[in-house]
């Protein structure tokens, strides 16, 4: 008989981070889902990352973003990090806050809007750095697509701390290590925090690093086994870091550009040369794996359909590195043409079957805002 599942755990964490009464009820509806939950696949099998949380659902980077990636098979969620001025980690894609926050409603910050350069490009709005963790909790999140996604969230949700993720984690984990559960997330769902332009935060002294490790290791996340990565798209910051932790580090990779760290440097890389045999060894002297943007395994031709895969994996597999790729949208405007459905680049189109060719390409993992779609493609894939 199905037991049914306990959320007094998950319910005390949310509480501790003082989430609205109403989310609170709406876990009672969610209960048979997460119960209902099982068979799933084994740990090597490839993972499942809430990009942002399930954020083709919720506002990125809140705790019901996470919380609804974790109920709809995410193996690992993931926070991007920035700092606020009194040094506390929040989940944010950006510092500059006005695209996911109502901030710009807010008249007591309106003197707060300014412009920055940040990483060599000119950046105007309000920036975490710019305020307390006490005056970033009194704005609500807001949808980043509003042209592509529901908005009727907008308004509801706080800002994290990364203590606030890990609370939400550890709270479902707690009840999955009681003996609920006999898959491979008996291990515990995964935390993939990424920090966020840290030249920068470096340069005005609020270095990432330091905090990240230490709220990491004070919650038990501290052996190469625990269901963490650490991310970046710098390289100087990951280096640091294996001397000040042993968990699992990961080099992002875009299809263009290159680590600003290398700006700094003089560097003359970019990160097409990251990605050939030469620059994957060097990747390996640091770090676990690389999280590469999609195009660099699947390129895509002048209409946008898939060409034939690249021998990235391959190439990162030989030097023993995991490749996780990203992003995985549902909308036909992010879709290759391949996979898209009518013309309208809101409608959602076939993602489950661009997600099967990646798995096919033979990556380990992919980061998605729809995890729900991501659980399933792996399931069918693993039934192959």
């Amino acid at each position: 008989m199905q037991r049914k599942l306990d959320l007094r755990p998950i319910r005390a964490a949310f509480q501790r981070v003082r989430l609205p009464l109403a989310v609170l009820a709406a876990l009672g509806g969610l209960a048979s889902l997460a119960a209902a939950m099982n068979d799933r696949h084994d740990r090597n099998e490839p993972i499942v990352i809430g990009h942002r949380g399930a954020s083709g659902y919720r506002p990125e980077h809140t705790l019901e973003a996470y919380w609804l990636a974790i109920q709809q098979g995410a193996d690992f969620i993931e926070p991007d990090l920035v700092s606020t001025k009194d040094g506390i980690l929040v989940a944010r894609h950006e510092n500059e806050i006005s695209g996911t926050t109502d901030v710009a409603n807010h008249p007591e910050f309106a003197n707060r809007r300014v412009t920055k350069i940040i990483d060599g490009n000119s950046v105007t709005g309000w920036f975490t750095e710019d305020f307390t963790l006490a005056e970033l909790k009194t704005l609500r999140a807001k949808e980043r697509l509003p042209e592509l996604r529901s908005t009727k969230f907008d308004g509801l949700f706080e800002i994290p701390t990364l203590q606030e993720v890990i609370d939400l984690v550890k709270a479902y984990n707690a009840r999955t290590r009681a003996g609920d559960r006999g898959d491979h997330r008996s291990r515990g769902i995964g935390i993939y925090p990424e920090t966020k332009h840290p030249s920068y935060f470096d340069s005005i002294g609020l270095s990432m690093e330091e905090p990240l490790v230490r709220t990491l290791h004070a919650n038990g996340y501290w052996r190469k086994s625990d269901p963490v990565y650490i991310q970046s798209f710098e390289t100087s910051n990951l280096k640091d870091l294996t001397r000040m932790t042993r968990l699992p580090l990961v080099q992002l990779i875009d299809a263009s550009g290159k680590p600003f760290d290398f700006v700094l440097s003089n560097d003359p890389r970019t990160y097409a040369d990251l990605v050939q045999p030469a620059g994957l060894a060097e990747i390996a002297e640091y770090a676990d794996g690389v999280g590469v943007n999609k195009n660099l395994i699947y390129p895509r031709d002048a209409q946008g359909r898939l060409l034939p895969p690249t021998t990235l994996v391959r190439d990162a597999h030989a030097q023993r590195l995991i490749v996780h790729a990203w992003t995985f949208r549902a909308e036909n405007s992010f879709l290759p043409l391949n996979f898209r459905i009518g013309v309208n680049p809101i409608f959602l189109g076939d993602l489950a079957m661009e997600i099967d060719a990646f798995l096919r390409a033979g990556v380990d993992g992919f980061f998605t805002d729809f995890p729900d779609v991501g659980n399933a493609a792996r399931d069918a894939y693993s039934r192959k």
